[in-house]
């Protein structure tokens, strides 16, 4: 069995590292260097880093601050946030990163997927799904619009993966910087509808939120606040989810 992997994300919004609150109040975590020297020295799996203001702002990956914590980084390091071409997966990849994360761009650009999975393999591209529940069941929310659109987060998912991507990044709005646990509805159906890995971000605040996670389904736990804000470290979140019965290492 494949061991649970540990992976924090980091969001960068143009000059520092920060943390959401249900993808609108950010709070300054420090420098995007100093953080991945952080997590450098806290054994984590992988890092996903996330610059939020290229796509909103219409520019591309800033390769200069992706080469710069590519070069501090000791672990799998996934991309995202302006990509839209594979000309651009190209230059991130060249950067130093080992996969890229897309999200808005496969959005009007579907065969971006395929183009970037043709191109550097299905593992190299994690399509990043942004949820929201609404009272029709979970939906695509739409970080340019700030609004979820019609479209169904389990329906995308497996459109996705029939794309050519190699992993799911399912993120939870409602529950992101809430720390109270995951959304542990959504984990199950869209982990039950697909065969990739999925990877779960938004809303751990304790240890005991992890298990919940991996048993509805989920491949890896991502995570942010728990490991800024409180005394919780990577290594005790592995240890925890070892003790409840997961592989992970240790």
């Amino acid at each position: 069995m494949l061991k649970v992997r540990v992976i924090p994300t980091v969001l960068y919004n143009g000059s520092v590292m920060v943390k959401s609150i249900q993808f609108e109040r950010h709070r300054n975590v420090g420098s995007p260097v100093n953080v991945v020297r952080v997590f450098n020295s806290r054994e984590v799996d992988e890092l996903v880093f996330l610059d939020i203001t290229c796509t909103r702002n219409g520019h591309g990956p800033d390769l200069d601050v992706i080469g710069e914590i590519a070069a501090e980084c000791f672990m799998p390091l996934t991309v995202g946030g302006g990509i839209t071409t594979v000309e651009d997966i190209t230059r991130v990849i060249r950067a130093g990163a080992d996969k890229v994360s897309i999200n808005s761009a496969a959005l009007s650009r579907k065969n971006l997927i395929t183009e970037g999975a043709i191109k550097f393999g299905s593992q190299a591209i994690v399509a990043s799904i942004d949820a929201k529940a609404t009272p029709n069941g979970y939906k695509v929310f739409d970080y340019l619009s700030g609004k979820a659109n019609e479209l169904s987060v389990t329906t995308w998912a497996c459109e996705l993966q029939q794309l050519g991507a190699g992993e799911i990044l399912l993120n939870s709005v409602d529950n992101d910087g809430m720390m109270e646990g995951f959304d542990l509805e959504l984990i199950a159906q869209v982990a039950s509808a697909v065969t990739i890995p999925v990877i779960v971000c938004g809303g751990a605040g304790r240890l005991i939120d992890f298990a919940p996670a991996l048993k509805q389904g989920a491949s890896a736990i991502s995570a942010a606040s728990i490991f800024h804000f409180t005394q919780h470290t990577p290594m005790e979140v592995k240890r925890e989810i070892k003790e409840a019965g997961f592989p992970a290492r240790v």
